[in-house]
């Protein structure tokens, strides 16, 4: 039992968890993530799209280099959409001969090339087209067309950002944002938050510098519009790949559901000791391996009997517990 207060105590030190969060609530947190994220997708796909070419437009009148940026940038992210949905619907394949853990990490492995893609199609092209401009400058017309598109796609992006926002607050239940954030495995809705919150940084930017060179009358601020995108593009892409980079190497389930495996585990009135326990998130699916001491005295069989009603406890309190792996020994 040391082992299993101590591992307690660890993880409670780390991340506060709130002691209302019931196994039922985790059952709906986790049926829920799923369609969460779809409808996350699905917002930002359909703001990114319309924003996307009514910025081509007003580029194409205005000459702005900002401009030019941030359709780039829509376009970027409304192709986004599409893998980070290929990604969900992949990862829900069931297991095979090939892949006998499932598909569950290719949400992860899309998730990191949106990253990648946000970083080179968004953030570089954004800065190379800024620097094109400041030894190129070129004048700016119909600016009032600019502003007028930029402000609607701020209105859209906020709409998008503000749906994200209600399908993670469907799923992290009490826990803060900040710390759902922190420790959550849910890479799409990482990346669609990251994706609208640079949009609307960029947004800005762009209303922003257009603005000025209008009233200055030198382009050049726009230009530099266009580079201060373009490094907001990158830090947010280098945000997002370095979350999903340690969910693509592996990483364990959230410390919420480690704590509830470690309380049935140990409930359990055969088990004598807890030795260690270790998960393993697979997108949507968690993995779990535990070495336990059973009690003195125990019939082989009488032990097979109580590791199984073990097993269908933890996997009814945590649906997404899809394998489970119990190895009884007589030391740690």
């Amino acid at each position: 039992m040391a082992a299993a207060v101590s591992l307690v105590k660890l993880i409670g030190r780390y991340v506060p968890i709130s002691n209302n969060l019931q196994s039922g609530e985790i059952r709906q947190m986790a049926s829920s993530a799923h369609e969460s994220s779809a409808k996350a997708i699905l917002y930002a796909f359909l703001a990114n799209f319309g924003i996307a070419l009514s910025k081509t437009w007003a580029a194409w009148v205005t000459g702005s280099g900002s401009m030019l940026a941030e359709a780039i940038h829509s376009y970027a992210d409304t192709g986004n959409q599409v893998l980070l949905y290929l990604g969900l619907r992949q990862s829900m394949r069931p297991p095979d001969a090939d892949h006998p853990l499932g598909y569950g990490k290719l949400s992860y492995f899309w998730s990191f090339v949106v990253a990648l893609l946000l970083f080179s199609l968004g953030g570089i092209f954004s800065i190379y087209e800024g620097v094109h401009k400041l030894h190129e400058p070129e004048p700016i017309s119909q600016v009032w067309l600019g502003l007028l598109v930029l402000g609607v796609a701020v209105v859209l992006e906020t709409f998008s950002l503000l749906g994200c926002l209600r399908e993670i607050r469907s799923i992290r239940g009490e826990q803060p944002f900040r710390q759902w954030l922190k420790h959550t495995r849910n890479s799409e809705l990482v990346v669609v938050l990251g994706e609208d919150i640079a949009a609307i940084i960029g947004l800005c930017l762009a209303f922003i510098f257009l603005l000025v060179a209008y009233i200055t009358g030198d382009p050049v601020y726009d230009a530099m519009g266009s580079i201060s995108i373009g490094v907001i593009l990158i830090v947010i892409s280098i945000f997002i790949a370095t979350r999903v980079r340690s969910l693509l190497v592996g990483r364990s389930a959230e410390p919420i559901v480690q704590q509830k495996i470690i309380e049935i585990i140990t409930a359990q009135p055969d088990i004598a000791e807890l030795y260690n326990i270790i998960t393993i998130q697979f997108g949507p699916d968690t993995m779990l391996a535990a070495k336990i001491r059973m009690r003195d005295g125990m019939e082989l069989n009488a032990a097979i009997d109580s590791i199984n009603e073990m097993e269908r406890q933890l996997k009814e309190a945590l649906p997404k517990l899809r394998w489970c792996f119990i190895e009884p020994d007589h030391t740690n």
